[in-house]
C-alpha cells in the first residue's frame, strides 16, 4: 500500500496556512460545521497539509473569501486588454492555434533536415533547432573538447555550410524558425540569416525566434563562454540589430525552462525570468533604444510542469507582471510591448525512464495546463526522452498530442475558461505575489547581473530542488513509477547515435577550410576582433562584423575565439 493513502486522524476543520487572516461567510462556517465537520470523522482527508508540486500551500475550498478586493474589471480584465490575465489576444485560440513548434536536431545538418521536412509533412507549423553540445559552447566538431559530444545532443552546426545543409529546400521566408543557442547565438543567427540570403528571403518579412538568453546560462544550464557583461554587450547587439533588420524575428526569448528543470519553484521560475527581461530592457536602454522600439520583439519560454493549476496561475500572473514591469519602469507606450508573448514546453525533469509510456500522459497533461494558460507557441517532450533523442515514432506522438489537445477536445473553443474560478485566481494573485517579492530582493542587490555575481539566484535553486528531492525520498510526493507504483517494463528501441557524425563533420570542416579563401577570413576575423576591443561610448555593434566572418566561411570556433581574445572566458565562483 503506497504511504498516501494511509489516513490520519482528523475530526475538526484545521487552520490552514494558505490565508490565516481568511474571513469565511456565514454559509461557509455553517457548512464547516453541519457537512465538513461530519464527513472528516468519518473519512479523514488523506493528508494534513496539501501543497503544490513547489510546495506552495493549498487550501481545502477556495471562495469568494480568497479573493478580498478583487476586482473583475481590474484584476481580470478581458481578453487582448490589460492587464492581459485572460490572454494577449482577443479570439486567443479561436482564432489562431498556438503555433506547434517541435524541438528536433540530431547528428548532422542532413540527418536534422530529414527530421524537420518529415515533421513539416506531418503537420508541424513552426520548427525549433536544437544544436549538439559542441555548438552551444563554440567550438568546431573537430575541436578536441567535442570528443564524444558531436551530433549527440542536437544537430552539429560548425560553419555557414552546414546551415545551408540544415535549412535546404525549406523555405525561410515561409516558416517559422526558433533556435535554441545562447553564448554563441549572434554567430549562429548570422549563420540563418545568410541562408536567408542565399534563398531570396527578404529580412524584414522573416519570422522565428533566437533564445540567446545568456542570463539563465549563467542562473541555470551553464553553457556561457564569455563573462557576463561582454556577454550581455552580445545580446543587445543583436537586439539593436533585429530592430533594424528584422523586425519580424524575436532576437531573444527570455527562458524560464531551464530555470525550472534545474530544480526551481514555479514563482522562482516566473520571478527571475521576469527580472531577466527587465535586465535586457535596461541594457538595451543604456544603449539608447527606445523600449518600444525594440520591446514586440522581445519573447518568453517557460516550463510547463506537472501541477496543473500552478502552472496555469503562473502564466497569467506572467502577464500581469510584465504589463505592470514595461508601464510602471519604463514607460512603454505601446500595446505590443505591454503584451508578453511567450512560448511552453512541457517539462524534460519530470520525464521518466522507469514506465517511459507514462510520459506521454505526463506531457499531454502539462501540454494542457500550456493551452490553457494562452501559449503562443507549444513543444511536447516524447516518451523516450529521458532515455535518448526521439525517434520519429516517438516524436510524431508527441506531436499529435498537440493536435489532439487542439481539435477534440473543446478547450480552444472559448477564451480562457477557468476565468473567474476562486481557485484560480487566488492562486494567480498568490504566484503574482510571490514573483514580486523575489523582484524587488534582486533590485535592492542592483539588478540581476548583480544577483548572479552574488549566486543569489543559483542558491535559491538548489535549495528549492534539495528541497523537492527530500519529499521524494520521504514519499510526500509521489512520481508514478519512479517511488511508487513501480513495475518492469519492456526496454524502448532508442536513437543512437554514434561517432560516424564526428568523422563525417571532421570530414566536411577539413574539405571547407581547404576550399574557402583564407585571406577573407583572416580579414574578417581581423576586423571582428578589432570590433570586440571597443568599449564605452564607442562600442561596436558586433553583428555587421560577425555577419561578414560567417560569409567568409570562417567557422563557428573561430568566430568566438576572436571574441574571446578580447573578452576573455568566464568561471562561475563556487556556491557556498
Amino acid at each position: 500500500m503506497t504511504d498516501s493513502t494511509k489516513h490520519p486522524t482528523q475530526t475538526l476543520p484545521g487552520k490552514e496556512v494558505s490565508n490565516p487572516n481568511r474571513n469565511s461567510s456565514p454559509e461557509e462556517l455553517a457548512w464547516q460545521e453541519s457537512t465538513l465537520k461530519p464527513t472528516l470523522a468519518k473519512s479523514p482527508e488523506r493528508h494534513a497539509e496539501f501543497t503544490t508540486i513547489s510546495g506552495h500551500p493549498i487550501r481545502r475550498l477556495y471562495t469568494e473569501a480568497d479573493l478580498p478586493g478583487w476586482n473583475p474589471a481590474t484584476n481580470l480584465g478581458l481578453p487582448g486588454e490589460p492587464p492581459y490575465t485572460r490572454g494577449i489576444h482577443a479570439t486567443m485560440h479561436r482564432g489562431r492555434l498556438w503555433t506547434m513548434r517541435q524541438f528536433a536536431g540530431f547528428g548532422t545538418a542532413d540527418d536534422t533536415n530529414q527530421r524537420f521536412r518529415y515533421l513539416l509533412a506531418q503537420g508541424q507549423t513552426g520548427l525549433s533547432t536544437a544544436f549538439d553540445l559542441p555548438t552551444l559552447m563554440g567550438y568546431d566538431s573537430d575541436h578536441p573538447l567535442s570528443e564524444g559530444e558531436v551530433g549527440k545532443c542536437g544537430v552539429a552546426v560548425s560553419s555557414l555550410a552546414d546551415m545551408e545543409v540544415l535549412f535546404d529546400k525549406i523555405p525561410l521566408a515561409d516558416v517559422t524558425t526558433s533556435m535554441t543557442i545562447n553564448s554563441p547565438a549572434a554567430v549562429i543567427w548570422a549563420m540563418y540569416l545568410a541562408v536567408a540570403e542565399k534563398q531570396g528571403a527578404d529580412w524584414k518579412t522573416l519570422s522565428g525566434t533566437l533564445q540567446n538568453d545568456i542570463l539563465k546560462e549563467y542562473i541555470a544550464q551553464k553553457e556561457y563562454i564569455y563573462p557576463p557583461e561582454p556577454s550581455m554587450r552580445l545580446v543587445i547587439d543583436t537586439i539593436e540589430f533585429a530592430a533594424k533588420e528584422t523586425p519580424k524575428f524575436n532576437p531573444v526569448s527570455i527562458s524560464g525552462y531551464h530555470i525550472r528543470e534545474a530544480g526551481s519553484t514555479a514563482i522562482q521560475e516566473l520571478a527571475f525570468t521576469l527580472r531577466d527581461g527587465m535586465e535586457y530592457v535596461e541594457y538595451a536602454l543604456r544603449r539608447g533604444l527606445n523600449v518600444d522600439g525594440f520591446g514586440p520583439q522581445l519573447s518568453f519560454f517557460f516550463n510547463a510542469h506537472s501541477d496543473f493549476f500552478e502552472e496555469i496561475a503562473k502564466y497569467r500572473a506572467a502577464r500581469r507582471i510584465w504589463h505592470k514591469a514595461v508601464i510602471e519602469r519604463y514607460g512603454a507606450k505601446s500595446p505590443r510591448t505591454w503584451a508578453l508573448r511567450f512560448h511552453t514546453q512541457t517539462a524534460g525533469c519530470s520525464l521518466t525512464a522507469q514506465q517511459p509510456m507514462n510520459n506521454v500522459v505526463r506531457t499531454a497533461l502539462q501540454a494542457l495546463s500550456a493551452v490553457l494558460g494562452g501559449t503562443q507557441s507549444l513543444h511536447t517532450n516524447s516518451l523516450d526522452e529521458a532515455w535518448a533523442l526521439p525517434t520519429e515514432f516517438a516524436a510524431t506522438i508527441a506531436l499529435r498530442t498537440q493536435q489532439i489537445i487542439a481539435h477534440e477536445t473543446g478547450v480552444t473553443n472559448t477564451v480562457d475558461p477557468l476565468g473567474g474560478s476562486y481557485f484560480v485566481e487566488a492562486l494567480s494573485n498568490e504566484v503574482e505575489a510571490g514573483a514580486w517579492d523575489y523582484i524587488r530582493k534582486i533590485d535592492s542587490m542592483g539588478g540581476m547581473v548583480a544577483a548572479i555575481e552574488r549566486s543569489y539566484p543559483q542558491r535559491e535553486i538548489a535549495e528549492a530542488s534539495y528541497r523537492y528531492q527530500m519529499e521524494l525520498d520521504k514519499k510526500a510526493k509521489i512520481m508514478v513509477g519512479v517511488n511508487d507504483f513501480v513495475s518492469e517494463e519492456k526496454h524502448l528501441e532508442i536513437l543512437q547515435i554514434d561517432e560516424s557524425v564526428a568523422h563525417r563533420q571532421s570530414e566536411r570542416l577539413k574539405k571547407l577550410r581547404a576550399e574557402r579563401s583564407q585571406d577573407e577570413v583572416n580579414r574578417t576575423l581581423a576586423a571582428l576582433q578589432k570590433a570586440a576591443a571597443t568599449a564605452g561610448n564607442h562600442q561596436e555593434n558586433l553583428m555587421p562584423h560577425i555577419y561578414a566572418a560567417v560569409k567568409s566561411y570562417a567557422t563557428l570556433g573561430e568566430i568566438c575565439d576572436a571574441m574571446r581574445s578580447n573578452f576573455g572566458s568566464y568561471e562561475e565562483v563556487a556556491i557556498t
